[in-house]
C-alpha cells in the first residue's frame, strides 16, 4: 500500500467471511465496437464514442463493461509502466512528489490522455516534501542499523550523543510512550527508546521531546524495516526505527550516538484530472490511483500499476464514450507523504461538487509478485479492523469482487477498509468507494498460495518501498487480472450506478 504509516498499528488483510456467489458473473469476452470517433494514441482505439449525443449519454450502453474488459490488457498497462521506469531511471530513479520524476510522469500521462480524446486539468496544491540523507545510530560504540521517519527533523550538524533512556519503564505497556506519563523521570537531553505500538509515532516523539528527550528511537515489532512517518505532528524531535532484534539488545543508560540528515521543504505538486465529455454531471464515477514513488525508488508496482491500469483504461474508453454518468479520471500526488493531493482535492470540492461524485474507486497495488486478490470491505462484513465505508460501498466491494471472479480469480478475498490509500478522504466526506488491491509488506498465507500460486510465508510484495521496486516486480497475471476487473466495474458504474444511492 502507498504511503508510509503513521501509526504503531498493522494492516492484516486476511480472509474474509463472504460467501461469493458469483460463479456466474464473468466478464464476457465479446467483439469490440467500430472505430473510433474520437482522436487515440496509435495502437489504442477507443471502444467508441457516444452516438447521437445527449440521449446516448444520458442513458448509457449496457454493453459497455462487457466491451471495455474485453477491450484492455496487461500489456497495454505493461507499456506504460516501461515509460514510468524510462522516466523514472532518467529522474535520480524515482518518482516522488516534488521532483523531476514525478514532472515527467504527469507529462507522460496528460499527454496520453489528450491523444484519447480527453480535456485534462493538473490542479497544483502545497505540500511539505521530505528527503534524507545519512541515518547513523552508534550504540556502545557498535553500529546499529537505523531508519529515518519521514518528516522527521534533523540532528545537529555531526549529530547527537546521549545516553538512552528505555520508555516506558512498566514492561509490556499496552500503550508504549502514548502518555506523557510514559517520560516521568527520563535523563534530560536523552534519546527515548519506545515501541511502536497504538498511537500515532508523532505522538511518541511529540511527548518524548516536551519530557526533554534529545532523540527518539522507535523499535519495531518484527524484524523488518518499518516505513514510517511522523506526518505533520509539531512539536516532534529527530526520529528513527529499528528492527525488533536490534532493539531487543538496547539497554537503559547505554551511549548512543545519532545521526540523522534531512530536509523539510514546502513546495508546489500536480494532480491530474480527465473527465469525460458524456454521461449525466451530477452523479459522476471517479477513478483513482496515485501516481507518485517512494524516493527509494521507480515505484512500479506502487503505484506504477494502478496508475498504468488506469490510464489502460482511460485509452480504452475515450473521452466520449456511451455512458450513462460522467466518468472522472484521477491521478494523485503526495499519496506517499499522507495522501496529500486526494485529501486537497476532496477538501477543495464545494458541497454541491461533493454530492455530485456518485462513488469513488481506488486503485493502489495491482501487480504486486506474489499477488493477493483483495477487494475493500466496504461493508465490514470480514471484521478486518476497518470500519463499513458510505452507503453503497458494499456495492463496490461486490461488483470488484464478482469482476475478479470474471477475470479469473478464484476466491477474492476483502482487505480492511481503514483509510490507509486515497479513498480514505473520499469516505471521511461521506462517499462511497471501493478499490482492488495485490498487497504490499503483509506475508502470504498456506491458503492463499494454495489458492492462487506463490509462495507461502513471503510478503506479496519483497521490494515494497524499495530500489528493487522495478518491472521485474511486477506480476503479469496480477496485472492482467485486475485490469480487466477495474475496467468491468468502471464499466458497470459508468452506466448503472444501482446499488449506489443519491446523497
Amino acid at each position: 500500500m502507498g504511503r508510509a504509516s503513521t501509526t504503531g498499528g498493522r494492516y492484516r488483510p486476511r480472509l474474509g467471511n463472504r460467501l461469493v456467489r458469483v460463479a456466474a458473473a464473468g466478464v464476457a469476452v465479446v467483439a469490440l465496437a467500430a472505430c473510433a470517433d474520437v482522436p487515440a494514441a496509435p495502437g489504442s482505439a477507443t471502444i467508441g464514442a457516444a452516438g447521437g449525443g445527449g440521449q446516448a449519454a444520458a442513458q448509457g450502453d449496457p454493453g459497455l463493461p462487457q466491451r471495455l474488459a474485453a477491450a484492455v490488457g496487461g500489456d497495454g498497462a505493461y507499456a506504460h509502466l516501461q515509460q514510468f521506469e524510462k522516466l523514472a531511471d532518467a529522474n535520480a530513479g524515482n518518482r516522488a512528489v516534488g521532483t523531476p520524476g514525478y514532472d515527467a510522469a504527469v507529462d507522460h500521462v496528460v499527454g496520453t490522455l489528450r491523444a484519447s480524446g480527453f480535456t485534462v486539468s493538473t490542479p497544483s496544491f502545497e505540500v511539505r516534501t521530505f528527503s534524507a540523507g545519512d541515518a547513523r545510530l552508534t550504540v556502545a560504540g557498535a553500529p546499529v542499523t537505523t531508519e529515518v521517519l519521514g518528516f522527521s527533523p534533523a540532528t545537529p550538524p555531526g549529530g547527537l550523543t546521549a545516553p538512552l533512556s528505555l520508555r516506558p519503564r512498566t514492561p509490556q505497556d499496552p500503550t508504549p510512550g502514548c502518555e506523557a506519563a510514559d517520560y516521568t523521570g527520563m535523563p534530560a537531553g536523552a534519546i527515548a527508546v519506545v515501541e511502536r505500538g497504538t498511537c500515532e509515532f508523532g505522538q511518541k516523539s511529540r511527548l518524548a521531546g516536551a519530557a526533554g528527550a534529545a532523540a527518539v528511537i522507535v523499535i519495531n515489532t518484527e524484524d523488518a524495516a518499518l516505513p514510517a512517518t511522523l506526518g505533520d505532528t509539531p512539536g516532534v524531535v529527530p526520529t528513527a526505527s529499528v528492527t525488533k532484534s536490534a532493539g531487543a539488545a538496547l539497554r537503559d543508560g547505554q551511549q548512543a550516538s545519532l545521526v540523522l540528515d534531512t530536509t523539510i521543504r514546502q513546495q508546489t505538486s500536480r494532480n491530474v484530472i480527465a473527465e469525460t465529455t458524456t454521461g449525466d454531471p451530477t452523479r459522476v464515477v471517479v477513478a483513482g490511483a496515485h501516481l507518485d514513488s517512494v524516493p527509494e525508488g521507480a515505484g512500479i508496482n506502487d503505484n506504477g500499476s494502478g496508475s498504468a491500469a488506469l490510464l489502460e483504461i482511460a485509452q480504452k474508453l475515450g473521452g466520449s464514450p456511451p455512458v450513462g454518468q460522467k466518468v472522472r479520471f484521477a491521478w494523485w500526488g503526495a499519496e506517499e507523504i499522507g495522501l496529500v493531493g486526494s485529501t486537497k482535492y476532496v477538501e477543495g470540492l464545494s458541497e454541491a461538487d461533493r454530492a455530485r461524485i456518485a462513488l469513488y474507486l481506488n486503485f493502489d497495488m495491482v501487480g504486486s509478485p506474489n499477488p493477493d486478490y483483495l477487494v475493500y470491505d466496504g461493508d465490514n462484513s470480514d471484521g478486518l479492523g476497518g470500519e463499513a465505508g458510505p452507503p453503497g460501498s458494499d456495492t463496490a466491494e461486490r461488483v470488484l469482487t464478482e469482476a475478479l471472479v470474471g477475470a479469473g480469480v478464484n476466491g477474492p478475498e476483502g482487505t480492511a477498509f481503514d483509510g490507509r490509500s486515497d479513498y480514505g478522504p473520499f469516505i471521511e466526506a461521506g462517499i462511497p468507494a471501493g478499490g482492488l488491491f495485490t498487497g504490499a509488506e503483509e506475508r502470504k498465507t498456506p491458503e492463499q498460495a494454495q489458492k492462487w500460486g506463490g509462495t507461502a510465508g513471503q510478503s506479496y510484495d519483497p521490494c515494497y518501498h524499495t530500489p528493487c521496486d522495478r518491472l521485474t516486480n511486477i506480476d503479469r497475471t496480477a496485472l492482467d487480472r485486475n485490469v480487466t476487473a477495474m475496467a468491468s466495474a468502471i464499466g458497470r458504474f459508468a452506466v448503472d450506478l444501482t446499488g449506489v444511492p443519491q446523497r
